[in-house]
């Protein structure tokens, strides 16, 4: 098991992060805000990239736990500071993970594969407008422009050679995630149902995001 997940170093590391990630939820259904909340949300993703870190053998390590950091300083500034900065600490946590998908692109796709991954940027953008066309434009074209940063993040992870079902997933929730933020703010769908689906999806994303680039890697480091 141990071997499976990337463990070899630091495991109390990855434990940590899934009880501060997954605790957090009470504090969005309570909807509690402060300093020391602010540090919880941020306590998960963190503890992932500091797990990311301690096991990075090279390059490839580096970025993802890079990217994972930029994540997590993103959940910070959101509260922080508000939405741009925070956004854009996820941007360049976005950019990051795509130059890390395209250093490990798979060698071969299927059919269905490559469609999806040539038709979900224009799609989750179209979504995206769909979601915030009743806003301001500056807010409109900011929401597209970052649902398209996510989606190509999404994309590349899905086509790269980390496994599917863990980083192309978690990826794919990461995405959704953000779109069901737009559709709360945009009064699509109702912020106390977005509430139930937003952090699950976006820490369980992260959370298998990490656990398919890391654990991958420490294998190979290992033969």
């Amino acid at each position: 098991m141990s071997g499976e997940l990337g463990w070899d170093r630091a495991r109390w590391l990855w434990l940590l992060a899934l009880v501060g990630g997954i605790s957090f939820f009470l504090a969005v259904f309570k909807h509690w805000d402060g300093p020391a909340i602010w540090a919880w949300k941020t306590s998960g993703v963190g503890l992932l990239a500091l797990w990311a870190a301690a096991n990075a053998r090279s390059t490839d390590g580096k970025l993802i736990a890079a990217a994972l950091a930029f994540g997590a300083f993103g959940d910070w500034l959101l509260d922080a500071a508000g939405m741009l900065p925070g956004a854009a600490a996820f941007a360049t946590g976005h950019l990051i993970a795509i130059i890390l998908y395209m250093r490990n692109r798979r060698p071969s796709l299927t059919a269905s594969q490559k469609l999806l991954g040539w038709v979900l940027v224009p799609l989750a953008i179209l979504i995206a407008w769909g979601l915030t066309r009743g806003a301001e434009v500056h807010q409109m074209g900011a929401a597209i422009a970052y649902t398209g940063g996510v989606a190509i993040m999404a994309a590349t992870a899905w086509t790269s050679r980390f496994p599917r079902y863990r980083t192309g997933i978690g990826a794919m929730m990461f995405l959704a995630s953000d779109l069901f933020i737009f559709a709360g703010e945009g009064g699509a769908l109702s912020k106390d149902v977005t509430m139930w689906l937003v952090w699950p999806l976006y820490f369980a994303g992260q959370a298998l995001i990490a656990w398919g680039v890391v654990s991958t890697l420490s294998r190979e480091a290992k033969t």
